[in-house]
């Protein structure tokens, strides 16, 4: 046998989608294969051991495994549900529209919003170690009964307290600043080549070099951090009077945060190249002051004299967050003006309305609301308990957090009831369109497939709730931008109960329970992204479902928020073209085939090969978003100019395949069932073949269960498939060899 670096005439190179297939399956390698009968029970029986088992007879199957590289080990998977926030913002920023003259403008609001929730992380976690710990608990003996490892800061003065417990913002602030920068050279070894291929911006993924980037916005948001913490203790040090030491150093905190707002909304410095050593130097200088800064105000609350005002929550903390959440409501307000008026007016080029990055920006900070109020809420619920008097700890949690978690539920119930409104609405007429298509797939079924036919169609009618889903992302999104402007309600002094019974005479009772019950399930939609991060990573099936969410999110660079979980295709699309290189420069074609997700990263590595590579690729796609959702959601990436693009590249040998119970992949030229006639005079109308699935409707002779349906499983194995391969290789077999590698 060759090996796997020898020379050969075609080479089906076979990349995965999120299902994160094993390279066995990919191949389809296996020691048993099924003939007959379904997962539950079925007819098995032993496979030849051959290299083209599975795949085309003289075509050599290789596969591209990436899977683990979104995902990888357990830590990473859940690193990714709490950084969840991060990423969602650091999603919108590529969701702007193509035209070039807003991408300045929303690549600015966009930073502005990561840096916000860089600053409710730090009040997050400064409100339960200052606020609840530090300034309510330790001032009261019941909160204090039974807890030994907090009794020995009971009795201590105000400011050796807040001394102490700001180690802990400090120490979280550290952490994640190592998280974020760990992975920063993870890829560097797999740097696309320095050159220009493709006009295309799709054609630039995987050949950003994000580190630069990354490293500057990282010390930005650290410097804005660390400010975040000098000013919640500088502001409860100036309730009871400001010195002229507590008024020099609050001042010099403003000047940090602005520096850190300025740079961020400045895209033509911040985004400059490696080289300039310059701005590096500067934002380092700003990180280094800010840990300086910190530590000064540390020292100044340990040593200040001045004695403490007596209020029964940290003074300033409540109007800082409420100040928070005013400035992520105008920053989203922004987002949309802007969206909107730039918006493509292309029919069915902006699905949201547009308002894609905003949907996305929006539920990364209610997300990120949701978390911080329900860490907060948890330790309260935690220290507030029935001992001695009863008293607990006064005031409970800060007011802002309470009309979050109001917000927050809010707005998931009443998306929640679009939603069902949405499916009952919608549900006759994708029956209808459904019953069409069984109708014409399946013209004289016979009498017992009665109950299949029914399965048919809901599949399929299931498939088209996808384009269904557009109002609701955008109702999701707009009262999540709601509730985070409700939150600013705090600032005078009022909690949901009673505004809510003053106004719309509803028992005050009735919205205290449901903001508790609201806090309940946050919690529980923590707990699931936490067990679906994990059994994404454990079970095949399960992670094909959130599967999607993970590596969308991170297929991404890092260039609104640094601490977002790190982009794979970074190493994927130019560990990729290398491969295609090689093999073509050995004398072989490759025949590329991606599924779902797969096919996406074929897209950017096709407009990354050398036309002489290009002549001897083809390429198969199956299940592929391209066109069904990021042609619409990333419209400065994936449009129509780019995919005629990637066909002209490979000669037109593209053959995308797509079935209608597919709820992700689709058609990417052309919605008709067959291809075009080959008197057409545009070769992208040949390039979409509609599947239809399942096959056959009854049992063949020899078998018990009818075939199954497939939806967005790929299908390596099918008919259809296999007859791609074979045309695809018939066409790179009639190509003329490639020119010789240049020396």
């Amino acid at each position: 046998m060759k090996g796997p670096d020898s020379s050969e005439n075609v080479v089906e190179l076979r990349v995965h989608g999120v299902s994160g297939a094993s390279a066995a399956q990919m191949l389809d390698l296996h020691e048993s294969g099924q003939v007959a009968g379904d997962s539950s029970g079925g007819f098995y029986r032993p496979r030849p051991r051959c290299a083209d088992t599975g795949g085309v007879p003289g075509v050599t199957l290789e596969a591209y495994r990436w899977g683990d590289l979104p995902s990888g080990t357990v830590a990473r998977t859940l690193a990714v549900v709490f950084l969840l926030p991060f990423m969602l913002v650091n999603v919108a920023i590529w969701m702007r529209p193509a035209n070039p003259g807003v991408e300045a403008v929303v690549k600015s609001l966009c930073r502005l919003l990561g840096l916000t929730l860089t600053v409710l992380y730090v009040l997050a976690i400064a409100g339960v170690a200052l606020d609840l710990v530090g300034w309510k608990c330790l001032a009261s003996a019941d909160c204090l009964a039974g807890r030994s490892w907090l009794s020995w800061l009971g009795g201590r003065p105000v400011g050796a307290r807040l001394t102490v417990l700001a180690l802990v913002p400090a120490a979280a602030i550290g952490l994640i600043w190592r998280i974020s920068n760990r992975p920063g050279r993870t890829f560097e070894a797999f740097r696309a080549p320095d050159q220009t291929v493709s006009a295309s911006r799709l054609g630039t993924v995987g050949q950003w070099d994000a580190e630069p980037l990354v490293g500057r916005m990282r010390a930005i948001h650290v410097a804005a951090a660390f400010a975040t913490l000098d000013l919640t203790l500088l502001v409860a040090r100036a309730a009871s009077g400001g010195s002229a030491a507590t008024i020099a150093l609050t001042v010099t905190t403003g000047v940090i945060l602005t520096v850190c707002v300025g740079l961020l909304c400045t895209p033509p410095l911040i985004d400059r190249s490696a080289g300039n050593e310059r701005l590096d130097a500067v934002t380092r200088a700003l990180r280094t002051a800010a840990i300086v800064l910190t530590v000064v105000v540390v020292a100044h609350v340990l040593t200040s004299a001045r004695p403490w005002q007596k209020e029964p929550e940290l003074p300033g903390y409540d109007t800082t967050l409420a100040g928070l959440f005013v400035a992520q409501t105008t920053l989203l307000v922004a987002l949309g003006v802007v969206l909107l008026w730039r918006r493509g007016r292309q029919r069915g080029s902006t699905p949201l309305f547009g308002l894609g990055g905003l949907v996305v920006a929006a539920t990364g900070i209610s997300l990120a609301v949701a978390y911080s109020a329900e860490l907060v809420y948890r330790v309260a619920d935690f220290l507030d308990r029935d001992v001695s008097t009863g008293e607990g700890i006064a005031e409970g949690p800060p007011r802002a957090y309470t009309w979050a978690i109001y917000g927050f539920f809010r707005a998931l119930l009443v998306t929640a009831i679009v939603a069902g409104l949405v499916i009952l609405i919608t549900r006759p007429g994708r029956r209808r369109a459904a019953a069409a298509i069984v109708g014409r797939d399946y013209p004289d079924p016979p009498a017992e497939a009665g109950p299949r036919l029914r399965q048919v169609r809901d599949a399929i009618a299931q498939a088209r709730f996808t384009e269904k889903t557009v109002p609701l992302a955008v109702v999701y999104g707009c009262l999540a931008g709601l509730g985070t402007a409700t939150t600013t309600l705090a600032l005078l002094g009022q909690f949901p109960g009673d505004v809510i019974e003053r106004n719309a005479r509803l028992p005050a009772d009735a919205i205290t329970f449901g903001i508790a019950f609201g806090s309940w399930v946050i919690a529980a939609i923590i707990l699931g992204l936490i067990l679906g991060g994990v059994f994404a990573y454990r079970t095949v099936p399960f992670r094909r479902h959130v599967g999607v969410l993970w590596d969308l999110g991170t297929f991404w660079p890092r260039a609104a928020h640094p601490f977002a979980p790190p982009c794979y295709s970074e190493r994927a699309v130019p560990e990729l073209a290398r491969r295609i290189t090689y093999l073509v420069e050995r004398g072989n074609a490759v025949l590329l085939t991606g599924h779902s997700h797969g096919s996406v990263l074929l897209a950017a590595t096709v407009l990354q090969l050398p036309p002489r590579v290009g002549n001897r690729v083809a390429l198969l796609t199956h299940g592929s978003p391209l066109r069904r959702l990021y042609a619409r959601l990333f419209p400065a990436f994936v449009n129509d100019a780019a995919l005629r693009e990637i066909g002209r590249r490979v000669g037109w040998r593209w053959v995308n395949l797509w079935r209608d119970t597919d709820p992700i992949g689709g058609w990417i030229f052309s919605p008709r069932p067959q291809p075009a006639p080959v008197t057409t005079d545009d070769p992208a109308a040949r390039v979409d073949r509609r599947q239809r699935d399942p096959h056959d409707l009854v049992a063949p002779p020899g078998d018990s269960v009818a075939p199954p349906i497939h939806g967005h499983w790929p299908g390596e194995s099918d008919e259809p498939f296999t007859e791609a391969v074979r045309e695809l290789a018939r066409c790179l077999d009639r190509r003329p060899d490639p020119p010789a590698p240049p020396t």
